[in-house]
Parts: C-alpha cells; sequence; structure tokens
C-alpha cells in the first residue's frame, strides 16, 4: 500500500468517522505549504482557527480534512474525518504511524545544537536506508505528532526533534516517540527564567529518557557539568546503555582534533577506542562534537558507523543556524534563528575561526538572549570574554538585554547601540567595508532575520 493513510485506517486510528473513501500520501497543518493530497489538520491555535481554511484547503487539492466542528459550506460528499478534538485526533495517528512501522527511532534534545544534531542524522542515515525526520524546528506539542503521522510505512529509520519551555512537556512527547535511542548535545541556560536552575533545566531534559524502549541507548555530553546528573536519572529510568561524547578523556566518542578549513572541517576522533577520520561539511568546534554524538546514535541504531561519518562530508549549515552567505563583497553567517549563552559562545567561536576578506574585519551583529531570567543582563555580559579573545573587531548590539554588554565594552569594539534589530541595521550598513565577515545572532523574539534581509537587500541593490 502506497497511501500514507486511508480513511478507513485514519478513522480506526482516532476513533474519528471517515466521510467518504478517501486516501492521503501526506499531512498538512497550513494551506500556504499544502501538497495535493495532503490530509489537511483543522488546529486550533490562541490566535487563528484551521477550520476557518479547510474550504480553500480542498480547494487546492487536500485529499481529505480533519475537523471536530461541523462545516455546513461543504458539500456533503467532502472528503473528512469527524474527530473530538484534532490535536488529539493528530496525535492518535502519530501513535498508530510509530507503532505499524518497524523503523528503528532517534530521538534529539538539548539546550542548544537539536536541529543540526537532527539533520545530520537525517543525512547520514540516509544513505543507508529510508528517513523520515521532523521538518524543521517541529519539536513541540503539535510538532512531533505532525512528524510521527508523517512517518512512512516502510521507513527504516525516524530522526525527531523533542523540545520544551516548560517541565513535563518532554515527558508527554517521547512517550509519543518512543525512541530506541535518545540524544541529548548540551544542557545550557535556556528558558531558565522558567526553570531557575541549570540543574531543574537538566531534569526536564532527562524526561526523554522515560520514553526510550527497552534495551536503549542514551548518548550524553561528558563535557557538560550536568553529565553526572543526567547518567544516574538515565539509570533511575533502568536505561543501561548510556554512551558519552565529547573533547574529555573516557568519552566513548573522543574529539581529538577538528581543523577548519575554509567552511569545513576535518575531525579527528576515536570511537570506542578506534580511531577515525572524517570530513564535516561544517565548521565549529561545537558541530564537530554533535556529530560525533551522530556516529554514536547510528550505531546504536544499527547502521555503519564509517558510512555515516563518510556522509558527514555533505552536510551544509542551515539557515539561521550556522548557513555562509556570500552577499557582494561581504560574508554572512547566519545564526539568526535562536540563541542562549551556550549557542552564542559557540557560535562567536566560528566568527573567530572565520578569515574575513583583504581589509575586511569580524563582526558581531547581537541581539538579546531571551527567557534567561533574573541572570539575563550577568550572562549578557559574560558575553564580554568571548569578544575580548579575538573573535569581534566591531560589534553592533540590540535589545535591553544587550545594554548590559554594551555598556561594559571596549570603545575600539564599539559599532552601535539600538533598541531593536531594525533601528540598528542603518547604522551597521554603514559602517561595513568590503572584505567584512558578519555574524547576525539573537533569539528567535529578537528578531535578526530583520537585519539578515537588509544585508541581503544591500547585496541586491549593489548587483543592479
Amino acid at each position: 500500500m502506497n497511501a500514507l493513510w486511508t480513511a478507513s485506517e485514519a478513522a480506526i486510528a482516532t476513533g474519528g468517522k471517515a466521510s467518504g473513501d478517501w486516501h492521503v500520501e501526506g499531512i498538512s497543518i497550513d494551506t500556504r505549504t499544502l501538497e495535493r493530497g495532503d490530509l489537511f489538520v483543522a488546529l486550533k491555535g490562541e490566535n487563528r482557527d484551521g477550520h476557518a481554511f479547510v474550504g480553500s484547503a480542498l480547494e487546492k487539492g487536500a485529499g481529505a480534512a480533519l475537523i471536530s466542528d461541523p462545516q455546513a459550506e461543504l458539500d456533503s460528499n467532502a472528503p473528512l474525518l469527524f474527530v473530538a478534538d484534532t490535536l488529539r485526533g493528530l496525535e492518535a495517528l502519530g501513535r498508530a504511524a510509530r507503532a505499524r512501522c518497524p523503523a528503528r527511532i532517534v530521538a534529539v534534545t538539548g539546550s542548544a545544537g537539536k536541529t543540526t544534531t537532527k539533520e545530520m542524522l537525517r543525512l547520514a542515515l540516509s544513505s543507508q536506508g529510508k528517513v523520515v525526520a521532523s521538518a524543521a524546528s517541529y519539536n513541540n506539542h503539535w510538532g512531533v505528532p505532525l512528524s510521527l503521522a508523517r512517518m512512512a510505512r516502510d521507513a527504516s529509520f525516524g530522526v525527531f526533534e523533542i523540545g520544551m519551555n516548560h517541565a513535563g512537556e518532554i515527558r508527554v512527547l517521547v512517550g509519543q516517540v518512543r525512541p530506541h535511542v535518545a540524544v541529548v548535545t548540551t544542557i545550557a541556560p535556556a528558558h531558565v527564567e522558567y526553570f531557575g536552575t541549570l540543574e531543574t533545566v537538566s531534569d526536564a531534559k532527562a524526561e526523554i529518557f522515560e520514553g526510550v524502549e527497552p534495551g536503549g541507548t542514551v548518548i550524553l555530553p561528558l563535557d557538560n557539568p550536568q553529565f553526572g546528573r543526567l547518567t544516574q536519572r538515565a539509570g533511575e529510568c533502568g536505561i543501561e546503555n548510556i554512551l558519552s561524547f565529547g573533547t574529555s578523556m573516557g568519552a566513548d566518542a573522543h574529539l581529538l582534533d577538528a581543523k577548519v578549513v575554509g567552511v569545513k572541517q576535518f575531525v579527528t576522533a576515536e570511537i570506542h577506542g578506534a580511531k577515525m577520520e572524517f570530513a564535516l561539511g561544517a565548521p565549529g568546534a561545537h558541530i564537530a562534537s554533535n556529530a560525533l554524538a551522530v556516529l554514536l546514535a547510528a550505531q546504536a541504531l544499527g547502521a555503519d558507523i564509517g558510512t555515516t561519518a563518510s556522509a558527514l562530508a555533505d552536510f551544509t549549515p542551515l539557515k539561521g543556524r550556522g548557513a555562509r552567505v556570500i552577499l557582494g563583497d561581504i560574508e554572512l553567517i547566519d545564526e539568526s534563528y535562536n540563541a542562549n549563552p551556550a549557542s552564542m559562545s559557540a557560535a562567536l567561536s566560528l566568527l573567530k575561526e572565520a578569515s574575513p576578506g583583504s581589509g575586511g574585519r569580524r563582526i558581531a551583529v547581537l541581539g538579546d538572549m531571551l527567557e534567561l531570567g533574573a541572570e539575563g543582563p550577568a550572562l549578557h555580559r559574560a558575553v564580554k570574554s568571548d569578544i575580548a579573545a579575538g573573535a569581534v573587531d566591531l560589534a553592533f548590539l540590540c535589545g535591553p538585554q544587550m545594554r548590559a554588554l554594551w555598556d561594559i565594552l571596549p570603545s575600539d569594539r564599539r559599532g552601535a547601540y539600538a533598541e531593536n534589530s531594525m533601528q540598528l541595521n542603518g547604522p551597521l550598513l554603514s559602517q561595513l567595508r568590503s572584505g567584512d565577515i558578519v555574524l547576525v545572532k539573537g533569539s528567535f523574539g529578537s528578531r535578526m532575520s530583520v537585519t539578515v534581509e537588509a544585508l541581503k537587500t544591500r547585496a541586491a541593490a549593489e548587483t543592479v
């Protein structure tokens, strides 16, 4: 059977009532990206109800629609699936897809690097079988069940990202995913506004262990101060297969060296005591470290570790997560998607390793790191150490939190400060010169993508 879902299968999975004898090839929650043959799920959000778009979804070619509210304007023969609650219906489809598919499953969480690690796993495992993976950063209460419900029945591997803002969220989501392997990339000050301490952040991330299948494996960052706490929690969950990665001696995947050459790096590591060398298609020590977690995870899933390592040469950084773009006479490092202290330090290290063109400088354009609570000002001031270490020639900062950093920056490192990214664009663009390499980084709510677009507009104007 080639269909992702038939009407009867979906009705049985959800306990709903199907109208018509339909089948669908995919699942969508957004008419803007819906493809012909998709099942449109009419989710109810805080600001929008998907039921308002059911008609347009069917007009665009949706194979059916999952709804909970009557749609009087629809034809009586419209292909529908009626359920009491559409989110619960989507979750039921996800659980059913997980149950019917024999794929080996890995789940990834952590304070930073989740999406990049997930994408490295997707790429590496695709060289050895059919892979279904979370799209974009679909890692929340609707993204995880949506990704599961899209899982093809003949997939060999499943790669799922699991995120959280509050305690208890991962517990619910990992119970749906039921991974054979769980990876924790790092524990860092992210969302501490809601958790208070790194220990409570660690405990919330450790909820992922509760859903690991019997006999499964967890992969943890040995360099992280929370490693012992994570290990203890994994043991309490009955997990015996605990592997580690990092630069510390004793790691099951031990990073020995990573040499950056242009936009690639060449990694030397010991995996279970055996030396291995491989190319990685993205620079950055943090990416090299997470690549070791990828190798351990792939091996635990039954994939060949050598083939996995070879595939990583083709990995490229994602938009907003380290993607590098030549924009006329400057180079952009786009880290605009999100930020916390760990990922900020990693990004500035990446900038330090980069080589500006003739006469160019290393420029950091930084927006607020959000959800840091009372520690926010101190954590922003701490970024000064990365700047002082030589990573940044000139800093452009925006947002009320970044004011704390601006006030202590040496005058020769100051580019400009503004209340928001839009106001910062003018001073930034006026001071750029040929050969500059520009890092843009900040939390999603800081809207640093506005600056990325301004840099692209500048380049486009210069080519006219």
